[in-house]
């Protein structure tokens, strides 16, 4: 079973060559505490990946649980043809919508939807259920507010890391509390965490070049479930792996051979598979987590991928 073309594996060299290259993150004094070490590591993530702001971007509030919520909305040239509510990643713990500001751009301008992204509580701040809340009424208000106010009704949901991770979880969620899975178009799930507790890359990726380690995605699992216990993790809305995944819209799934998630994704496509949704499955060799942001031909084979993805979807005809 092959799980790339001969394209992808000619980018192989490339990809490995700009690994020895990745800046090092600073790390936390050992005596922080989970505050802290959050604050530090945001503080961190900012000074070597720098949020690159769009000018198209407009700053936005949407009603939420505990106040209104930060989004900034893209919005395409003339009516859109589809809405898409982007979820970014970071652990749980770090990250912001901007951080993905030229994506959403993309979107917008390459396939005209008007992209919603959502700037979820943090933990350990605000730890579970608050991000995922967050999320879900950023799926409703868009929902609700599509049609008035983008001139479309039917909607994408997709992340990155914790973000993939959030958006599985909220589409679930619009499928069972809001009973609008038949308006969902697809899921972009690129290099999520779909199994909290952990699966086997997490302690062991092969020795290879990661942003991720171990230590790290357990603390922030910390920070977002503190004193969860393993089954308490394993509950669908935790851990989405273990959800009922049957009606759920057709999903893409993205990950790197390097990356500490490898088989969440792997686990994850042939669960949806086995459950009836239309999935696919694409994996990108010697990448690690967060690859597609690297200056490298293997970033854009995935940035065609989804851009043909979403173009696909947007040309399918309603099912339901």
């Amino acid at each position: 079973m092959r799980l790339w073309d001969a394209e992808l594996e000619s980018y192989r060299d490339e990809a490995r060559a700009l690994l020895a290259a990745l800046p090092e993150i600073e790390r936390p004094p050992r005596d922080a505490t989970p505050v802290e070490r959050a604050r530090f590591q945001r503080d961190a993530y900012r000074k070597v990946a720098p949020p690159r702001p769009s000018a198209l971007a407009e700053d936005a509030t949407v009603p939420g649980p505990a106040g209104e919520i930060p989004v900034r909305i893209f919005r395409p040239a003339g009516q859109a043809r589809g809405l898409f509510l982007h979820i970014h990643g970071g652990g749980w713990v770090i990250g912001e919508p901007m951080m993905n500001d030229l994506g959403n751009e993309a979107l917008a301008k390459q396939h005209g939807l008007a992209v919603v992204s959502v700037d979820y509580r943090l933990a350990p701040e605000h730890p579970y259920p608050a991000g995922p809340d967050d999320c879900e009424a950023a799926a409703k208000w868009l929902l609700a507010k599509g049609p008035s106010e983008f001139g479309a009704s039917r909607m994408f949901v997709g992340g990155e890391s914790a973000g993939g991770h959030l958006a599985l979880v909220t589409g679930l969620r619009v499928r069972d509390r809001l009973g609008a899975g038949d308006r969902l178009l697809g899921m972009n799930l690129v290099f999520g965490a779909y199994d909290l507790n952990g699966t086997p890359s997490w302690s062991d990726n092969g020795d290879n070049p990661d942003m991720l380690d171990d230590e790290g995605m357990r603390f922030m699992v910390e920070c977002f479930t503190p004193g969860l216990s393993f089954e308490e993790r394993r509950a669908p809305d935790v851990s989405p792996l273990y959800a009922k995944l049957a009606g759920l819209p057709p999903c893409l799934v993205s990950v790197g051979t390097f990356d500490h998630l490898l088989d969440d994704s792997l686990f994850l496509a042939p669960r949806l598979a086995a459950a009836g949704v239309d999935v696919e499955l694409a994996v990108y060799p010697d990448s690690p987590h967060g690859f597609m942001g690297l200056p490298t031909k293997m970033a854009g084979a995935f940035a065609r991928r989804v851009g043909a993805w979403v173009e696909a979807r947007l040309g399918a005809r309603p099912t339901r």
